[in-house]
């Protein structure tokens, strides 16, 4: 069996464990922030799906659905309890494990995997015209299970399992910028830190968080700001139990690959995956999760908040569309895909009954 459906059959994601100064212990309640049910994704049950925001509308499309790799595409309305139309059909080769990003009204679809070969080629979608447009190739190697961001009208694609220089296939670390006037990509200043597959990214006041993900088997437990504006990385705070004379996270259940992110405000948020224990720990969660950890951008600490009230699952998409955080699709193990929705309340209290 190919690398890739291996993946697929142990998608995962990133979690993230409770931030506190031991002098002055902070408390995070596990009952904060309330998940609401909305409309259903009116595509079929997938995982492994790419994704981008045009505006205040968010775009869903292909991914595999246990049997084949897709390529239809829908837009998800979020006013009200949320409304799905289908748009026009990707045509670039059917995929999975792919990236997406939006640079104005445009998003793009790249890199991924055919259920046979990793991809490199780069597709637009124009949201006026409901067309799509083949672009000139991503210039990184050819991958799968990167992750991408767009900040002050670039493009940027970084990590991932690719080909290597050897010849071979390893994970990966470099970072290439996309100019969308020129269609042309450069490469940037590597990732500072470990090579890593599945990884998570949130994206803050023009700045990019690129963290966790697998290597080697393990969780990656390093955490990474790039501003793109200097072409640099900034090492954050560590995401697995790491004690100094001034600072015990506590962390216990933190890395994981294949997450699904958003932001709201000036707080990041991490749910579902697959934990995987750190090299450094001698234990550590493991499984497909539901956990949900809010970061704070400003203290560079994390705090738990309600748990995903769907399913346990790896490869599901997460997006922010109007200033919402919201969950989408995903799958367990070789049998099981979704296509249910939720949306996180961060400031009401956990509600059964939603």
């Amino acid at each position: 069996m190919q690398k890739a459906s291996l993946y697929l059959l142990v998608l995962g994601a990133v979690c993230i464990s409770v931030s506190c100064n031991k002098s002055s212990s902070t408390t995070s309640s596990e009952d904060t922030g309330n998940w609401i049910k909305r409309s259903e994704f009116e595509g079929s049950q997938r995982t492994n799906a790419a994704s981008f925001v045009i505006g205040d509308v968010a775009y869903i499309g292909g991914g595999y659905d246990g049997t084949a790799r897709l390529n239809d595409f829908w837009k998800f309305d979020p006013t009200g309890n949320g409304s799905w139309r289908q748009v026009a059909d990707f045509t670039g080769t059917a995929r999975s494990n792919a990236v997406g990003f939006a640079v104005g009204n445009v998003g793009y679809v790249a890199t991924g995997n055919d259920g046979n070969v990793k991809l490199k080629d780069n597709w637009a979608y124009d949201a006026t015209a409901n067309t799509w447009t083949k672009k000139n190739d991503f210039s990184g190697a050819a991958r799968y299970d990167a992750v991408a961001f767009a900040i002050n009208g670039k493009g940027y694609i970084t990590t991932g399992y690719g080909d290597n220089t050897s010849g071979g296939s390893s994970n990966l670390k470099d970072i290439w910028e996309y100019n969308p006037s020129a269609d042309s990509w450069t490469q940037k200043t590597s990732l500072g830190g470990d090579k890593r597959t599945g990884a998570s990214v949130f994206v803050y006041k023009n700045v990019a968080y690129v963290f966790a993900g697998m290597n080697n088997g393990y969780g990656v437990n390093d955490m990474w700001a790039y501003d793109p504006s200097k072409d640099s990385w900034t090492a954050k705070r560590k995401l697995s139990n790491v004690t100094d004379s001034t600072f015990d996270d506590d962390y216990s259940d933190i890395t994981r690959a294949y997450a699904a992110t958003f932001v709201i405000g000036d707080f990041g948020y991490i749910s579902t995956g697959q934990l995987v224990a750190p090299s450094s720990s001698t234990g550590g969660s493991s499984g497909t999760s539901t956990k949900t950890w809010q970061y704070d951008f400003a203290n560079d600490t994390w705090a738990r908040r309600t748990a995903y009230e769907g399913k346990a699952r790896t490869g599901a998409v997460g997006f922010t569309v109007a200033g919402r955080g919201f969950i989408a699709t995903g799958g367990a193990g070789s049998s099981s895909f979704y296509d249910d929705i939720w949306e996180l309340d961060p400031n009401n209290t956990y509600n059964a009954n939603d």
